[in-house]
């Protein structure tokens, strides 16, 4: 899509391109001096130029394998300041995290808008969903840590039953959801005691290099390691050394499978997967068409439909089905097309 630079409103424009040379390791925001990915947006302006938007670090084996190691001595299996932190101190780590995060709210719904084409609405709620989230998740850790105290009677037998950490967690999100879909993988297992290594998804990239300070400020060296490239330079890698004990992942099955084969021990690796789905809407002839259209135009075509949760297959009884087809037309002639703000 095109547009004149005098039509964009001055507070989602995108002036200075962002070339980031920084990762995050053992708690060092060190520079990357390799090879550099660029990163283009589909939205281009009317001379034909495509927007350059910035550029990551483009990081091979050798960056990869620092960064496992980084995690596999913060974990110390199990004996690390991290897993052996008190509650209440990775809860101040996790709120620190948040009231950094959050004056970086404007910049990073400017990036997710110019470099996925998410709608400046969906890009804000998608930054405030993520918040809502970690706060979500604080106070459900303070429920389990409560329920921890208390002596479980199970069989006759009293006890007293507390979750410890699994390991080290290799998180990768998506692309449709760069912020979100990752922190709901990156959060829980950070909160539990993990330590974490987390590479961005090849688009939705940049909006992570604003929040780098804040993750090295917020946890102790090692805790959370980033860095950035293609899977099968650094994800793969990761995998062979068979120090990672639990694979989070959203993406496509065939790169889970993949990714299982490259671990040396599957048979002790955990998954926590979100893989594609085919989700369906049953309409029954009895219900409120108007009703129904709206539902199935926004779960069907929000942000394009690229959602793992989007509604892939309608079910329609056919005793409804060409008013259902007619109304349904209407509603997506009626939809906007425009930029994203």
């Amino acid at each position: 899509m095109s547009t004149s630079k005098n039509h964009i409103p001055e507070a989602y424009n995108v002036k200075t391109p962002i070339h980031s040379d920084k990762y995050l390791v053992n708690g060092v925001l060190k520079q990357w001096t390799g090879e550099k990915a660029e990163v283009y947006s589909n939205i281009y302006y009317k001379d034909g130029a495509p927007t350059l938007l910035g550029s990551v670090p483009d990081m091979d084996s050798q960056a990869a394998n620092q960064a496992i190691n980084s995690a596999v001595a913060a974990f110390d299996k199990g004996k690390g300041d991290w897993p052996t932190m008190k509650v209440k101190d990775r809860i101040a780590c996790m709120m620190t995290f948040v009231e950094k995060m959050r004056p970086h709210r404007e910049e990073v719904v400017r990036l997710l808008m110019w470099e996925i084409g998410k709608t400046k609405n969906d890009a804000y709620k998608e930054f405030d969903r993520t918040v809502d989230y970690i706060l979500d998740t604080i106070e459900a850790y303070k429920k389990l840590d409560r329920k921890s105290a208390r002596f479980e009677n199970e069989g006759g037998i009293f006890a007293h039953i507390r979750r410890s950490p699994l390991g080290v967690v290799l998180c990768l999100g998506p692309y449709n959801y760069p912020l979100n879909e990752t922190f709901c993988l990156l959060i829980p297992a950070l909160i539990m005691g993990n330590t974490t290594i987390f590479k961005p998804a090849k688009l939705g990239v940049l909006l992570i290099t604003p929040l780098l300070k804040a993750f090295q400020e917020s946890f102790p060296p090692g805790v959370v390691n980033i860095v950035f490239g293609r899977g099968r330079k650094i994800a793969a890698p990761i995998m062979q050394t068979g120090f990672v004990d639990v694979l989070a992942l959203i993406g496509h099955s065939t790169s889970a499978v993949a990714l299982q084969d490259e671990h040396p021990f599957k048979n002790r690796l955990r998954l926590i997967l979100g893989l594609e789905a085919n989700n369906p809407a049953i309409i029954l002839p009895d219900t409120d068409l108007d009703l129904v259209v709206r539902e199935c135009i926004a779960g069907t075509l929000s942000y394009n439909g690229q959602r793992c949760i989007a509604l892939k297959v309608l079910f329609v009884h056919t005793d409804i089905v060409e008013e259902f087809n007619k109304r349904y037309a209407e509603a997506v002639d009626a939809l906007k097309f425009g930029l994203p703000w």
